[in-house]
């Protein structure tokens, strides 16, 4: 019996059902081989030699497999078809000895994808996997070499990575763009008239009015010059113009998509993603292609004219616009559109958001009828436009926001009643913060990272508490993320350098390609980083130095001192490390005691995924936690403390009160 190895057991379930008895099939469990925990694992003296160590958690795993391996008439190696799962497949192969064994990959998990694959297998391709190995080693001489400089110039506990603190800098600047920003002041005129429509000023004596609109006084002298004038139509047009179906998903635009559409976060996105692939219910969801296969193509067709109409549907094909883009694979899609499977909340809304997506990508453009009005009224001029659909194409299973406006009957030299004219007070607003989906789009845009790395990237700086969501579920830096970055853009600029950052993937994918070797890359890139390093290790002076108070340690009596820490500022006991007491600053409490033991403060702290929620500074003592904010107010009916969620509801902090 032949022995096939993949990641995951829902992947191993689900591949069993198409093969049934013919084969055994084992599960990894990802990743058999890693750089050790302990220490760097990469030799930089002997050409960057490296010691891979079977992680404890996998040892156990890894000794079954031998077993079965060694029990195996063939073994097949079916990990999934990018860096990472050649990765796996390469390293399975050293773990397990095979001198002779098979690879075979799949974009989806059908039984005729299978079959294919079975009957086509190859070898393991080691461009892809020494750009695994390139980006591994190469984050973590960044890492690993940086954080203990981090630990003794700012706090322990501190870390850097070379795309996080990219990613850190974005978010860092954009919040600096917000404070120096000031806002300036525009005005715009509308008039509405008694026909029941409004127009707004566009142009004076055909000039197109500013892009920042008029100033105050110009605003209010115009109002006054047109309190008198004759409005009349100067011209109508009407035209159809018409709005194209997106592309199907890539791994990027299903993260922003899901973010936007169903608040999904990229990392909850990548998960659900990951079990519905592995169930064998969309196509591979690591992916930067936009390629249809041709049965997929002859799959929405059939679907699209048995369920709606022929004139529905349309034959489009997508051109790849990201570098580096893998045009063998395909977009994001589902295996079958015909199957409806069980799934419950945001993961259905996943799938069907997957399928709808798929199904519009090969419908018509929408149509829509414009009718575009221009009003004179002496020397200015006023536009007022209309739309309204035609047809809905694309849009009947994928809908988009659009505006529908229905101007009345009109003709041209039509004068019209002056109803009101309203000029408008506007101020110009700074750039917004990111969200998620805002934020995996520069770093697309920017080159930095890769589709599958944005995901566990965000989460990431937010374990690490550089930055926090507000309740607008946006990001701001904090001030430790604030030091951090400021430190590693003034010593070592180019980790942190966008253009540096973009240029390095790009080095990568040539690895991949076969083009370049990651050695290479890795000495060019470390020799003068290592340099660099070495000289601020001498040079670089302390960046926080605790600060002293007059308020006495509660233990031993010995003064506080404010520190700083991965967390933020905290009070510790200057008797460290005979006295370890730390306490919260008054900025972390909220200025409510401990419902539970009556004599802590709640205080504000953060989880080891970085979210912030409220417990008790009398912790370990006392266990008190919630996720929402406690306010100063109880429950009537139990007499626990209300909380404020972050949609600013109020509610009571027992689940089983049952009192909203």
């Amino acid at each position: 019996m032949d022995l096939i190895i993949v990641e995951s057991p829902t992947k191993a379930k689900t591949i069993g059902k198409f093969l049934k008895g013919d084969y055994e099939i084992a599960a990894s469990y990802g990743h058999v081989r890693d750089l050790p925990k302990s220490k760097i694992g990469i030799d930089t003296e002997k050409d960057f030699e490296i010691q891979y160590v079977i992680p404890t958690k996998a040892r156990k795993n890894v000794n079954i497999i031998k077993k079965l391996s060694e029990k195996a008439d063939n073994v097949i190696l079916a990990t999934d078809e990018d860096r990472e799962g050649e990765a796996i497949s390469y390293h399975l192969k050293h773990i397990l000895d095979l001198k002779d064994y098979k690879r075979i990959v799949f974009h989806e998990i059908t039984q005729e994808a299978i079959k294919e694959a079975l009957q086509n297998p190859r070898k393991i391709d080691m461009d892809l996997v020494d750009a695994q190995v390139g980006r591994r080693v190469l984050d973590r001489l960044v890492g690993y070499n940086l954080s203990p400089l981090l630990w003794k110039k700012v706090a322990r506990g501190l870390s850097a990575g070379r795309v996080q603190s990219v990613c850190v800098r974005l978010i860092v600047e954009r919040e600096r763009e917000i404070q120096k920003f000031k806002p300036e002041e525009y005005w715009s005129i509308t008039t509405d008239f008694k026909e029941g429509f409004s127009a707004d000023l566009s142009k004076i004596d055909n000039k197109i009015v500013p892009k920042l609109g008029l100033e105050g006084k110009q605003a209010q002298k115009i109002v006054k010059e047109l309190d008198k004038s004759e409005f009349k139509i100067s011209e109508i047009i009407e035209k159809q113009t018409t709005k194209s179906p997106l592309p199907p998903f890539t791994t990027s635009t299903l993260q922003q998509t899901a973010g936007k559409r169903l608040r999904l976060s990229s990392q909850q996105t990548m998960r659900f993603a990951q079990n519905l692939y592995e169930r064998g219910l969309i196509t591979y969801h690591r992916t930067d292609s936009l390629n249809l296969s041709n049965q997929s193509r002859i799959m929405a067709e059939s679907y699209i004219t048995s369920e709606f109409e022929k004139k529905y549907y349309s034959a489009n094909f997508f051109k790849n616009k990201s570098k580096g883009a893998q045009e063998a694979h395909e977009a994001i899609r589902p295996t079958d559109v015909t199957k409806i499977p069980k799934l419950e909340g945001k993961q259905k809304a996943l799938y069907e958001l997957i399928r709808n997506r798929f199904l519009a990508s090969q419908m018509v453009k929408a149509e829509f009828n414009n009718l575009n009005v221009q009003i004179q009224a002496d020397k200015y001029t006023f536009k007022a436009n209309g739309q309204t659909l035609k047809f809905d194409g694309f849009l009947r299973v994928y809908p988009m926001n659009f505006t529908e406006m229905e101007l009345p009957s009109l003709k041209e030299a039509q004068i019209l009643n002056l109803d009101k004219i309203t000029p408008n007070q506007h101020f110009t607003k700074p750039a917004a913060r990111y969200n998620e989906p805002n934020l995996i789009k520069a770093l697309e845009e920017h080159g930095i990272g890769r589709p599958s790395t944005y995901a566990p990237t965000i989460f990431t700086i937010q374990k690490r508490n550089y930055v926090v969501k507000n309740k607008d579920r946006r990001f701001e830096p904090t001030e430790i993320g604030t030091i951090v970055n400021d430190l590693l853009v003034e010593h070592f600029p180019k980790i942190v350098d966008i253009k540096f950052t973009a240029i390095m993937e790009e080095q990568l994918d040539l690895i991949s390609e076969g083009k370049i070797a990651w050695k290479k890359v890795i000495k060019d890139f470390y020799m003068p980083f290592e340099e660099n390093l070495k000289e601020k290790q001498e040079t670089l002076v302390k960046k926080i130095e605790p600060i002293e108070t007059d308020k006495n340690c509660p233990k031993c009596g010995s003064k506080l001192m404010i520190k700083f820490g991965r967390f933020g500022k905290f009070y510790a006991c200057s008797g460290f490390p005979k006295c370890k007491h730390t306490e919260s600053l008054e900025d972390n409490k909220l200025g409510l005691k401990c419902p539970k033991c009556k004599k802590g403060d709640i205080i504000t702290r953060r989880s080891k995924r970085g979210r912030t929620f409220y417990g008790c500074s009398a912790y370990p003592d006392c266990d008190f936690a919630a996720w929402d904010k406690p306010i100063d107010q109880f429950c009537d009916k139990c007499n626990s403390i209300i909380v404020e969620t972050a949609k600013g509801d109020t509610k009571c902090s027992n689940k089983d009160c049952g009192k909203d």
